[in-house]
């Protein structure tokens, strides 16, 4: 199996850049697959896993809201935020969560798609790192 380019940059840092042999992300269809050859296109990232494998090794990352490109061998992941599921502060997540479903209980005087878009990135947050933290 040939190798293709991953870079996943935030307005920080490059997160990931390097050479995998897949690429599993969490896109506003639905979640899709890149293997070498992939046909070129466009998909907004919507909040959650993002997996990419290296020499039979699975990598996890917590994504937030962005877009991705796929041409040419190469996946540039373009987001708000990403974590490395190893970096993730679990504890922080899980605060963020009873936050925003406080905030979504209460229903009057709350910004709910506000609410809603925290509680996604603290869901994603979590799942990302259960898959290293057990």
């Amino acid at each position: 199996m040939g190798k293709i380019l991953l870079e996943i940059i935030t307005p920080e840092k490059v997160l990931v850049s390097k050479e995998v042999d897949m690429v599993v992300a969490p896109g506003i269809e639905g979640e899709f697959g890149v293997l070498e050859d992939h046909v070129s296109f466009l998909s907004s990232i919507v909040p959650g896993e993002l997996r990419y494998t290296v020499d039979g090794k699975t990598e996890y990352c917590a994504v937030m809201e962005g877009f991705v490109e796929v041409s040419d061998n190469k996946v540039s992941v373009l987001v708000d935020a990403a974590e490395r599921a190893e970096e993730i502060d679990v504890e922080r997540a899980k605060r963020a969560l009873e936050r925003a479903q406080k905030r979504l209980e209460q229903k009057e005087g709350v910004d709910i798609a506000r609410a809603e878009a925290a509680l996604r990135r603290a869901m994603a947050r979590l799942k990302v790192a259960g898959k290293v933290k057990g």
